[in-house]
């Protein structure tokens, strides 16, 4: 299958305090691979770093075999890195529909004068990206609310919500943050059905942030533990969440 994402030696400090220290991961096209710890570990950092939002003061970041070290966050998206965050960023007062279509824009163009004098060209390409989002909304279940607002959709289902919109600017690597923060564990249950199902049906790859070990040991193969910035531990799952240190790291000892 090959690589889809080098990290090599990836560093960041903040007020002189490392952030994140001396972070490798190689995952391969078509994983899902988890990246765990306690709060503070330093799991959202380096979502950060992967997606332009913080350049590193050391390291390299291979995508699909391309250098993206210090690019820009969209350049970095048009690359093929989407994420998602632990706090649901959606455009609350845009019905479900154009939120998706939010994560379209960033492939599908017409030019300014089109746009401004809503010519042929224009509504050819509108009405494409609706056929699309919904597609996408279809997977989740939520064409049914297409039209709805995004702030009036259940919480779950803006989680979902989020995935398709970061999945319309069609990605090679999906980066989820705690996706299943604040769900119950029936939600919790479905949700992880949907990534299995994107994993299969969209050609994709997935880095998945978590903190609940029973979650990531039940879908995730391989993973990676932080703590304080550093790694812990990394590699197959059932052999990392058996490491006494990852142990002790959870429990606080």
């Amino acid at each position: 299958m090959g690589t889809m994402l080098e990290v090599n030696h990836l560093s960041i400090s903040f007020g002189g305090l490392a952030a994140v220290d001396d972070f490798n991961v190689s995952i391969e096209k078509g994983e899902l691979y988890g990246l765990i710890g306690p709060n503070g570990a330093g799991k959202t950092t380096v979502f950060n770093l992967l997606t332009g939002v913080y350049k590193p003061n050391e390291g390299k970041i291979f995508l699909d075999g391309k250098d993206i070290t210090g690019r820009r966050t969209i350049d970095i998206n048009k690359a093929g890195i989407a994420r998602t965050f632990q706090n649901i960023r959606l455009f609350h007062q845009l019905p479900v529909i154009d939120n998706v279509k939010v994560g379209l824009h960033n492939r599908h163009a017409y030019s300014t004068l089109s746009g401004i004098l809503r010519l042929p060209s224009y509504w050819t390409k509108e009405k494409e990206m609706d056929e699309e989002a919904m597609r996408l909304l279809s997977v989740f279940g939520l064409d049914q609310n297409a039209f709805t607002l995004a702030s009036n959709l259940p919480y779950g289902q803006q989680r979902k919500l989020e995935i398709a919109r970061a999945l319309a600017t069609k990605p090679k690597l999906l980066l989820l943050d705690e996706p299943a923060a604040g769900m119950n564990p029936n939600e919790t249950a479905e949700l992880m059905e949907t990534i299995r199902f994107v994993l299969s049906e969209f050609d994709i790859t997935v880095l998945l942030i978590e903190h609940d070990m029973k979650l990531v040991s039940g879908i995730c193969e391989r993973l990676t533990v932080l703590n304080f910035g550093r790694i812990l531990a990394q590699g197959e799952t059932a052999e990392v969440l058996h490491d006494p240190e990852v142990i002790k790291a959870y429990l606080g000892e």
